[in-house]
């Protein structure tokens, strides 16, 4: 039986400017993620981590090999229905939570479900962010705009935004990046919870060797290979 995901022998160059050669940033990458598991993707700065994780969510394509999810090879998906697996499959979490200043907790947990039509899974929505967001300590908080929250919770809120539609894996580029160090560990735990609770892959890109050490499985990406 084939892995929740594989990326076979994926390369990613991007274009240089005054006729150079393409600059390659991630070179025949290779790796096979179990439903459920959770991963660490680290390396220095520069060394193609986000674009690896661009690469899995959909977000980009790569230049040859492919990205498979549960045996689908979405690198050759057209645009619609990429965008439709990202919005039904894939919850994205990132540094800046990218929330909106004009609606409150609930609201914004709920963007994601706009999508879909009329019908029991949108009636549904609203019930699963109230449970989620009280599972993740905002149960007081739901009618609170992003302004009047603090960073953690924010990012919290982010994290069930990217939960709400029960995505099958969740991938998170430096969740902790901005938060003070209470706030990151307690988000971090709150992702590992999150992981085995809504039995959702969970790969995360971060600098933090603490969030790393507590993931399954960690790889190491320099000069755009993996380790």
């Amino acid at each position: 039986m084939a892995a929740f995901l594989q990326l076979e022998k994926v390369t990613k160059s991007f274009d240089s400017v005054l006729d150079a050669p393409p600059v390659s940033v991630l070179r025949d990458i290779t790796l096979e993620i179990e439903r459920g598991q959770s991963a660490a993707i680290v390396g220095p700065s520069g060394s193609g981590k986000s674009t690896l994780l661009n690469l899995i969510g959909a977000l980009d394509k790569p230049t040859s090999g492919r990205v498979l999810l549960e045996g689908q090879d979405i690198s050759a998906l057209n645009e619609a229905a990429l965008a439709d697996l990202r919005n039904r499959r894939i919850g994205f979490v990132f540094q800046a939570h990218h929330l909106l200043p004009q609606c409150t907790a609930l609201e914004n947990a709920l963007v994601p479900t706009l999508v879909f039509p009329k019908g029991p899974a949108r009636d549904a929505a609203p019930e699963r962010a109230r449970r989620l967001l009280s599972r993740v300590g905002l149960g007081a908080r739901m009618d609170h705009r992003p302004g009047q929250l603090s960073g953690g919770e924010r990012q919290r809120v982010a994290v069930v935004r990217a939960l709400i539609n029960q995505p099958g894996l969740l991938l998170a580029d430096e969740p902790t990046g901005a938060l003070d160090a209470a706030a990151a560990e307690a988000l971090s735990r709150l992702l590992l919870e999150l992981n085995r609770e809504e039995n959702v892959t969970l790969i995360v890109v971060t600098h933090a060797a603490d969030l790393a050490a507590q993931m399954q499985r960690s790889f190491n990406l320099r000069d755009g290979q993996l380790v």
